[in-house]
């Protein structure tokens, strides 16, 4: 067992501290039949956090970690371990990410059960894994280009498209569609779907009233800014707009004394504060892109008025779609134009009469208290 710490930092508090590392293959109990197991990622975010709700007649999984041999080696110790005598029931898959769904098909298959997911997610997922082996298509460089790419970042492109379907596992044919409002039932428990968008299409948290806790996958994140983008398949789309909505309305459908159990760092109480302080974060961006945007920019042009590290080749790709989220937000709020030059490139400018326009007021509709 983890020694019990609250820990108090920016407003949130820590039941186990801010920088507890839980075994991935000992879970640590976090409620009646809630286990946390932590397996680590080759990446950047070296981890992610697992969730096992335990019933009677098995496991309920939520999220699965990457298609890699050294997660299903992970597994295989947890099956044989503290997972043995009780097979899995059903994987929940959050949302369409290979640190999430990457082992989805592979578990499924195993233990003959069900994958539940949202439609969009599931579809998605299943789209761009069909991108594996293919050439990038035109569109999608002419995107890139259109953002500010050179002909060397375009060609590193062209290298890395279709890497999505290698990181995973190949889904299963069907799925048990998840829908927003839904009550479903876990280890006797009422369990309601809560869905989110913007960082993925469609995604999928689930709260427990009885428990008073909140599994949120990437959607509420107590330190990571979750990343919100705009890619080649939806050049327009405003993804930020949705994002903001999303968490305005979870904020207003939750209660505030639940324990987060995000998909990434450590449980903590505070959603609300996390919500709030994630909203203005990206307001207040939004107003420090369209100051510089006195003067035409070209979307890689943006990026030190968002970012305070370097972009280089590794993230360039997240940086992009960021940056080009925000740019899509200021054009829906009608705070700036774009326009495309002979070379296909897009430049966006502020309109200096919008400046007066008070961006904390976007994204904060109500919703009706979840029961």
């Amino acid at each position: 067992m983890l020694e019990h710490d609250p820990e108090l930092f920016r407003g949130l508090t820590y039941p186990w501290g801010r920088t507890v590392t839980p075994s991935p293959t000992e879970p640590q109990q976090v409620a009646e039949g809630i286990y946390w197991a932590r397996f680590p990622m080759p990446m950047s975010l070296d981890h992610i956090n697992i969730w096992l709700l335990e019933d009677e007649q098995g496991w309920t999984v939520v999220d699965t970690c990457l298609g890699i041999s050294s997660a299903k080696e992970v597994w295989e110790q947890l099956f044989s371990g503290f997972m043995a005598g009780k097979p899995v029931l059903r994987v929940i898959c959050t949302h369409l990410h290979p640190d999430h769904v990457g082992l989805a098909g592979w578990l499924t298959e195993r233990f003959g059960c069900e994958l539940w997911m949202s439609r969009e997610e599931f579809l998605m997922c299943r789209n761009m894994a069909g991108d594996t082996g293919r050439s990038a298509p035109d569109v999608a460089l002419r995107f890139y280009r259109a953002a500010g790419y050179n002909e060397e970042q375009l060609e590193r492109y062209k290298k890395k498209f279709g890497n999505f379907g290698r990181a995973i596992s190949p889904l299963p044919d069907s799925f048990r569609r998840m829908v927003d409002r839904e009550t479903i039932t876990i280890g006797g428990r009422y369990w309601q779907v809560i869905v989110g968008s913007g960082h993925s299409p469609e995604h999928v948290c689930l709260y427990c009233p009885g428990l008073k806790l909140l599994i949120s996958g990437d959607q509420v994140l107590p330190k990571i800014t979750p990343n919100v983008s705009v890619f080649p398949t939806e050049p327009k789309g405003d993804t930020l707009k949705e994002w903001l909505r999303s968490s305005a309305r979870i904020r207003e459908m939750l209660p505030d004394d639940v324990l987060v159990l995000p998909a990434h760092e450590s449980p903590f109480y505070g959603l609300h504060v996390r919500l709030s302080q994630l909203i203005e974060s990206h307001n207040s961006d939004l107003n420090d892109l369209f100051t510089h945007l006195e003067k035409p920019q070209r979307a890689v042009d943006c990026f030190p008025a968002l970012f305070y590290r370097e972009i280089n080749d590794g993230n360039l790709g997240l940086a992009t779609g960021e940056t080009l989220a925000h740019l899509n937000c200021l054009l829906g709020r009608r705070r700036i134009t774009r326009s495309r030059d002979e070379q296909g490139v897009d430049w966006y400018q502020q309109i200096p009469e919008s400046a007066d326009i008070d961006a904390t007021k976007y994204g904060a509709e109500k919703a009706p208290l979840a029961t």
